[in-house]
């Protein structure tokens, strides 16, 4: 071992009646001085310091770089046919999120969320809009279905199993999570199943709601990392829901009723007014109060904090014709992509076309209800046309008709 008074510190030089301490290293004759220690320490916390400054440059939001709500609308038409009341909302209230984050936090005015609930028939393009928003945004989104969802200590998914979801899609950094969004679907299933509070257990409705509500509100909610019950001995991460905005979205069916009665539209014999009849009786969804989703079976409190309503209007006969040929991802690009991978063109003539939508129609699924048609209609051609050597490929009026005759599609009516 080296004596006392030859020991020197190994950084500086400095000798051991020159420093107050000089610590040795574990592995060799080694050591450093205090003075050494501290001069490190003043550099870590500089160190620290800046990173921390730039963490949380790169964590605020520029609105520079923010599209505006014009731009983003624009973005949906390129894929959502139609739905420009809905388009418009979503988009002021995806670019207020954003305003929200970019805010000074010593601010005096503190802008709260703009928690958005959109109400449509099914194949609207509810889903639609909110996978269509999740690529142009540049924070964790991710789309929840609220069916799986049941009161704590039941089979089921808890209410924080939501926030799971986005802290996959934040690869679990809480504070990327803390900024996201949310889009809950489905959220009429949990409509409570009479108007009065039950008063026993409603484990997938009411219960589900009032468990809701500390994650619109904003709280800090314990969120288990794996998912709810298969991993008890996980550790909690809290999530702060502050700035979590949640977009919720459902069918209702059945609340056009609610809202016919609201608005009294039922006139008995021969007189009305001026006001019933401008009502649009075919699109009742138009004319959605928050009053009308509290008759369904939300509680007042949870529609409190989903300020923000809006409906999706259903598609005529036009819009289906669209959807199926105009969008980014329309369906009969999707088929010309499949066949054109086995170097098949691939064409649908216009009156096949219209059967098609004729047929939707008929169904009422709206645009869902498209795919299951043109699916029917090309099963064969795709099990058969691959093992030929045919180059191209027509679908007309006649084969769509033998093919939905053959898949017990009525189609007595067609001419």
């Amino acid at each position: 071992m080296a004596k006392k008074n030859s020991i020197k510190c190994s950084f500086c030089g400095r000798p051991s009646d020159m420093s107050e301490v000089l610590v040795p290293s574990a592995i060799d004759e080694t050591y450093i001085c205090a003075e050494c220690i501290d001069q490190i320490h003043e550099m870590l916390g500089e160190y620290r310091s800046d990173a921390q400054e730039k963490a949380k440059a790169e964590a605020a939001t520029d609105l520079d770089k923010v599209p505006r709500p014009r731009e983003i609308n624009e973005f949906l038409d390129q894929y959502v046919i139609g739905q420009n009341s809905a388009k418009k909302y979503l988009s002021v209230a995806v670019y207020n999120h954003y305003k929200r984050l970019a805010q000074n936090a010593a601010d005096d005015v503190d802008i709260e969320k703009s928690n958005i609930i959109l109400v449509g028939r099914t194949g609207t393009g509810k889903t639609l809009l909110a996978k269509t928003i999740a690529r142009l945004l540049d924070v964790p989104f991710t789309i929840v279905d609220a069916t799986v969802l049941t009161e704590a200590g039941y089979v089921g998914e808890d209410i924080e199993s939501l926030l799971t979801r986005l802290l996959q899609a934040a690869d679990y950094n809480v504070e990327k999570a803390e900024k996201g969004i949310v889009f809950i679907d489905e959220i009429d299933k949990i409509a409570r199943k009479g108007d009065n509070p039950s008063i026993t257990r409603d484990v997938s409705g009411e219960g589900v709601q009032q468990g809701l509500l500390k994650l619109l509100e904003g709280s800090i909610v314990n969120v288990p990392p794996q998912g709810g019950r298969k991993h008890p001995e996980q550790k909690m991460i809290p999530v702060n829901t502050k700035n979590i905005l949640f977009i919720c979205g459902g069918a209702f069916d059945g609340i056009e009723r609610k809202i016919a009665q609201r608005l009294n539209t039922h006139v008995v014999g021969y007189s009305t007014d001026a006001a019933r009849q401008r009502i649009q009786r075919d699109n009742y969804l138009q004319y959605i109060a928050p009053q009308d989703l509290k008759s369904f079976g939300l509680i007042p409190e949870i529609i409190g904090r989903l300020p923000i309503l809006t409906h999706l209007d259903p598609l005529d006969r036009d819009a289906l014709l669209r959807v199926l040929t105009e969008p980014k991802n329309a369906i009969v690009r999707q088929y010309e992509k499949l066949f054109a991978m086995d170097n098949v063109k691939l064409t649908f003539a216009p009156e096949a076309l219209e059967l098609i939508v004729d047929k939707a129609i008929e169904f009422k699924l709206g645009a869902r209800g498209l795919r299951s048609i043109v699916e029917s209609i090309m099963i064969d051609a795709m099990y058969e046309i691959p093992s030929t050597d045919i180059k191209s490929f027509e679908v007309t009026k006649d084969y769509a008709i033998e093919k939905l005759r053959a898949a017990n599609f009525d189609t007595s009516i067609i001419k």
